[in-house]
């Protein structure tokens, strides 16, 4: 279904036990809600489960021009408030995670812990010719210019070698994304600085990591667990940076364990 929120059309799809607390998911970039299919059926039993298509992507809208890690932390509570949800257990990987930090600094009140996976806290910047680059390739080859070297950082060459389903399901997204959104998304997350304020975050967080993870490597997620106050890290082995596919038993396992423990 779709709401409105914040001046776009967010699709947000809404699962599970209803009378569970509520875990949102927000999924990278490039992506859509449906890249949380492996965490389904581990917490749909237990908990009221909230993923959205981030603005931008999937089926939500895809405005021109750039966007700002505030307004898609803006975008995210109006999708709650749209709902009638108060709080939520707060799930981001990579892009999703950056939202959960600004959600967490700019809107603590409406969460009740932060899971960030395969994230970083700032891009520096030796990263904005990179970033340039990956932009001018969508804006004037399209996204399947990109689709092959991002599956490259996205997963260990093991992995890809066997070609699993997930692979495929995730060149699809990439392939579905529309330009303006991943344009859009780029800005905010190369303009992304929170390392120094991530101090002021009281919330119960898990860190979570591929421990191959190329593109926010292990080291940006200790440099986020040193500065949260009582975080914890957990780095997961054998995969990269999308470890909730590549490795879903463990990051289920890791994750269900930190919600229930709350």
């Amino acid at each position: 279904m779709k709401v409105d929120a914040n001046g776009v059309r967010i699709n947000v799809a809404l699962s599970g036990n209803p009378s569970g607390p509520v875990v949102l998911l927000s999924h990278s970039l490039a992506t859509s809600l449906d890249l949380w299919s492996p965490q389904m059926a581990v917490l749909e039993p237990q908990y009221r489960v909230l993923r959205y298509d981030t603005r931008g992507h999937g089926a939500s809208d895809a405005p021109q021009g750039a966007y700002t890690l505030a307004q898609l932390a803006d975008d995210a509570v109006a999708v709650m408030d749209a709902l009638d949800i108060e709080t939520v257990h707060w799930v981001g990987i990579s892009m999703g995670g950056m939202i959960g930090q600004a959600v967490a600094l700019n809107h603590a009140e409406r969460l009740r812990s932060l899971v960030l996976c395969d994230t970083t806290a700032v891009v520096p910047p030796e990263a904005q010719a990179l970033w340039q680059q990956r932009i001018e390739k969508a804006r004037d080859e399209g996204m399947a210019a990109l689709a092959d070297e991002t599956l490259e950082r996205w997963f260990t060459p093991r992995y890809l070698a066997k070609g699993p389903p997930g692979v495929r399901r995730i060149r699809d997204m990439i392939l579905a994304t529309p330009v303006s959104g991943f344009i859009g998304c780029s800005e905010a997350i190369r303009r992304l600085d929170f390392l120094d304020r991530l101090g002021d975050i009281q919330l119960p967080t898990l860190i979570m990591v591929g421990e191959q993870d190329p593109g926010t490597p292990v080291a940006n997620s200790e440099a986020i667990h040193s500065r949260i106050k009582d975080s914890r890290l957990e780095i997961i082995p054998s995969a990269a940076h999308l470890c909730n596919v590549e490795q879903a038993e463990a990051f289920n396992q890791k994750l269900i364990g930190f919600l229930q423990a709350l």
